[in-house]
């Protein structure tokens, strides 16, 4: 099996977390600004377990071929994502130090942990497959959006988020990392007992983002 075939199991709510409203309003700039810095703030939280997760990875791994593989990615997250989302709060008074603070909302927890259960209880493959809805399904985002002109982005508020995730740094390493995962699943039979385990650990993943978008539309018109 590949990864592909992970999406096609769960069309549906593949569509809804990358076609969702907040991307949509992320595009048009039109996103209340509440509503993206309490994702901002969320998803700062969100990529400190990421790396933890990460490092689990490179735990489970049983060669040093898996082991290589994850590392860029605990250093993309701490160098690049994160540090993006410092430098944003930053323009709120926000710093870095306040956002460790910031409480956990109920969808952050419960991605989160999720995901962490799931390298906990399972092998390599299974984290992987909890993981890739957010890497792979944010670089798919990232290529739907950079098809629309640049013109449209010129003036939109959230121009550095469209450009981060559509830029050929980030594109690359997640397909790196996609093509990796494949590996590890070119030996699972799709329709096996431990096919459809990963089917499901990545169905509940894409969930869990279509919530963490919705929990910072949530909270439009809310106060600063």
């Amino acid at each position: 099996m590949q990864y592909q075939d992970l999406i096609d199991a769960c069309q549906q709510e593949w569509h809804t977390y990358t076609e969702h409203d907040f991307v949509q309003q992320l595009a048009t700039g039109t996103l209340d600004k509440q509503s993206f810095l309490h994702y901002l703030k969320q998803d700062f939280l969100f990529l400190k377990h990421y790396v933890r997760a990460y490092a689990l990875a490179i735990y489970k791994a049983n060669s040093l071929e898996d082991m290589r593989q994850a590392l860029p990615t605990v250093h993309a997250l701490l160098n690049s994502e994160i540090a993006h989302h410092v430098a944003w709060c930053e323009q709120w008074g926000i710093s870095e130090q306040d956002m460790e603070q910031e409480p956990e909302d109920f969808g952050t927890v419960a991605y989160t942990r999720f995901v962490l259960d799931a390298g906990m209880s399972g092998d390599l493959v299974s984290l992987y497959s909890a993981l890739a809805p957010c890497s792979i399904g944010y670089a798919a985002i990232g290529r739907q959006l950079a098809h629309q002109s640049t013109t449209v982005w010129e003036g939109n508020p959230y121009q550095t988020w469209l450009k981060l995730y559509s830029s050929d740094d980030f594109q690359t390493h997640v397909a790196h990392g996609a093509a990796h995962f494949n590996k590890l699943l070119a030996d699972i039979d799709l329709n096996s007992q431990k096919g459809q385990q990963l089917i499901d650990t990545f169905r509940t993943a894409t969930r869990m983002e279509i919530a963490f978008w919705q929990q910072g539309l949530n909270q439009s018109g809310a106060q600063l």
